[in-house]
């Protein structure tokens, strides 16, 4: 009983540790949906369409947009909850000093050789932005960007491939909407 009472408490801590980093950011969605929603949103995909029950993939998929949107660092992550969470953060953050399109470019190449972990978290943030996609056009995108952001969504799907049926098959059912 200690064990599960120490991993709820982690993973409250990192909810906790996200919703204060995230506090006062908003999603481009016409109801201004506070961001925290985001990440707990990923994680609840990992765990009910998933199956994952790795504490450590949870956690970082309620902080994978930390150090990229906050002022978090790394090293913070890894102080507070461990050098394994934050490898798998840092394989999802992309570098905000690089162009955009850059940062796009580099998810395709990256996603092959990410770690089983990290790939989990993308999984479910792309079907997660791909469904935010399909209920509302975030403030400021054209029709023509959803449709690039699905298309790109797709290749980097594709690196990410083998890793979870369940959320890769609910993937396939929005790219089979959107898509070719």
């Amino acid at each position: 009983m200690s064990d599960s009472l120490d991993v709820l408490g982690i993973l409250l801590k990192c909810a906790n540790f996200a919703a204060v980093k995230h506090s006062g950011q908003r999603r481009k969605d016409p109801e201004k949906t506070p961001y925290i929603n985001h990440p707990i949103g990923v994680a609840y995909i990992l765990t009910d369409e998933g199956s994952v029950r790795d504490p450590a993939v949870i956690m970082a998929a309620i902080l994978h947009d930390t150090v990229e949107d906050t002022d978090t660092t790394l090293d913070e992550i890894k102080k507070e909850f461990g050098s394994n969470v934050a490898n798998i953060v840092a394989e999802v953050t992309d570098d905000k000093s690089l162009p955009y399109d850059e940062r796009k470019r580099l998810q395709i190449v990256h996603a092959p050789t990410s770690s089983k972990e990290a790939k989990l978290v993308k999984l479910a943030d792309k079907l997660y932005n791909l469904r935010d996609l399909e209920k509302a056009t975030p403030e400021g995108w054209s029709q023509e960007r959803v449709k690039q952001y699905f298309i790109w969504a797709s290749k980097v799907v594709e690196g990410l491939r083998g890793t979870n049926r369940q959320i890769e098959n609910s993937l396939d059912e929005i790219f089979s909407r959107h898509v070719l």
